[in-house]
């Protein structure tokens, strides 16, 4: 393994909030992997003496210990979806050919690559996108984590790297996400946004498959991703400049795909829209997505989202409102809709990890702008919000099986 791609330098964010670190913390998952303070990592990077946040002085191993750690103190009430340094991060390496292994915590801070990682050079990366909530009783829900595996072992495929299996994505996110347990926000103020990462960090310098790769994931609590909130969120149709392309990477979660919109995003932006409606690149007509999340329009009983044909992220969020809306007695269609079909429609709203449900309020399309009522949530966009929410936040029984509970 390339010893100058490996992670250095760590910087301990805890220093920003020194009284709040306490002296134990319950791992009750026996998979989760942690640190071993008695020897160096077998990464490379600094770490520093003092205790860790909510591990005990006496033993940072000890299962069974009484939880004594406080939240984080940063301001709750006023979270965005803006990032905020936690305690630890998850990392994992495998070499080209080979099968990832040996993963552990490390304290969370900055990395270290070659400037001929493959990732740099070439752009050969993907990430996912997850939540956690915090509910009253204290325990932590994740929101289907084994999607978000499966689905970076398909985009993984596309862009010829290894990725670790979905056992072992799963019992890394949890073994994160409980090594940040302080980082989740009490009930009702947001979330624990987690990203992993699968990236190649191994130096190449013509174009090829990198010859080593890393599986890395960090946590942010987050708030609402749109500043507006809940509010209703307004779009304009770009026609000219395209999200992807048939036979592209647009169906997989690779970081090329988000680049690509942030020059219509910007200008969308700057003339006070909230973000950017992509059509097809061929007839320019059909819907595809928002800039990171989903589509849905709404008319009557009826409520129609393009269908995943290569060029559309298949969003987990998506999969699962079209499951709560199916079993709310909905009609879901999956098909190709039309922009004409989008100005028409009674009610339109967008789906995503970061933004869950995002009702609009308004489409402007070649000068012409169509408004669905923006006062707040449609009728169908709130009832789908609500159900879906309070599934993820534990405040209604789970008869999908969807979440995984971590105490």
């Amino acid at each position: 393994m390339e010893r100058s791609a490996v992670f250095g330098g760590l910087q301990p964010n805890y220093l920003l909030y020194p009284s709040r670190y306490s002296t134990s913390l319950p791992f009750s998952d026996h998979r989760t992997r942690l640190p071993n303070f008695s020897r160096p990592p077998s990464l490379s990077f600094k770490l520093q003496k003092q205790v860790p946040s909510c591990y005990s002085a006496v033993s940072p191993f000890k299962r069974g210990a009484t939880e004594t750690c406080e939240l984080a103190d940063i301001d709750w009430d006023d979270l965005g979806f803006t990032y905020v340094p936690t305690d630890y991060m998850y990392s994992m390496k495998c070499t080209k050919g080979g099968n990832f292994s040996k993963g552990e915590l490390q304290r969370f801070g900055n990395i270290e690559l070659s400037p001929s990682a493959g990732v740099l050079n070439y752009g050969q990366g993907l990430f996912e996108g997850l939540k956690a909530y915090r509910k009253e009783d204290g325990n932590l829900l994740l929101f289907r984590p084994e999607e978000n595996a499966m689905r970076m072992i398909m985009g993984a495929e596309r862009m010829c790297m290894p990725s670790p299996t979905v056992e072992q994505f799963v019992d890394a996110v949890k073994a994160t996400v409980l090594a940040n347990k302080r980082w989740v926000p009490p009930p009702g103020k947001g979330s624990l946004y987690i990203r992993p990462l699968l990236m190649g960090s191994g130096a190449v310098l013509g174009l090829a498959p990198s010859p080593e790769y890393t599986f890395l994931i960090y946590v942010s609590p987050v708030g609402n991703y749109f500043k507006e909130g809940v509010a209703p969120i307004h779009l304009i149709v770009e026609y000219e400049l395209h999200r992807a392309t048939p036979g592209g990477t647009g169906g997989v979660k690779t970081i090329g795909n988000y680049a690509a919109v942030l020059k219509a995003q910007s200008a969308a932006k700057a003339r006070g829209f909230s973000d950017v409606l992509y059509l097809d690149c061929v007839q320019k007509k059909y819907l595809e997505e928002v800039s990171s999340c989903n589509i849905f329009v709404v008319k009557g009983n009826t409520i129609s989202t393009p269908a995943i044909k290569g060029t559309i992220l298949p969003g987990i969020t998506r999969k699962s409102i079209i499951d709560v809306a199916r079993s709310q007695g909905f009609q879901v269609e999956e098909r190709l809709v039309t922009v004409d079909e989008l100005l028409d429609a009674d009610e339109v709203f967008c789906t995503g990890t970061a933004v869950v449900v995002s009702p609009v309020g308004s489409i402007t399309y070649k000068g012409k702008r169509v408004s669905y009522g923006e006062e707040g949530f449609g009728a169908v966009s709130e009832q789908l919000y609500s159900v879906l929410t309070k599934l993820q936040m534990g405040l209604i029984e789970d008869k999908m099986n969807w979440t995984v509970e971590l105490s």
